[in-house]
């Protein structure tokens, strides 16, 4: 069994830390924000790893 890399939100010119203190992490390409990152929301969501992560 291989090991995933697990995508690093923080290296996307999507990611942004938001306003919203029960929020603090948000997605501009799937437009949402939540507590953990959207990479992990993307997984736990859809089962994928998220096809929209883009190198800042």
């Amino acid at each position: 069994m291989t090991e995933q890399k697990r995508i690093d939100c923080f290296k996307c010119k999507h990611f942004y830390v938001t306003w919203d203190s029960r929020f603090p992490k948000g997605c501009k390409a799937f437009e949402f924000k939540g507590r953990a990152l959207p990479s992990v929301e993307v997984k736990r969501s859809s089962g994928q790893d998220c096809l929209r992560f883009t190198n800042k």
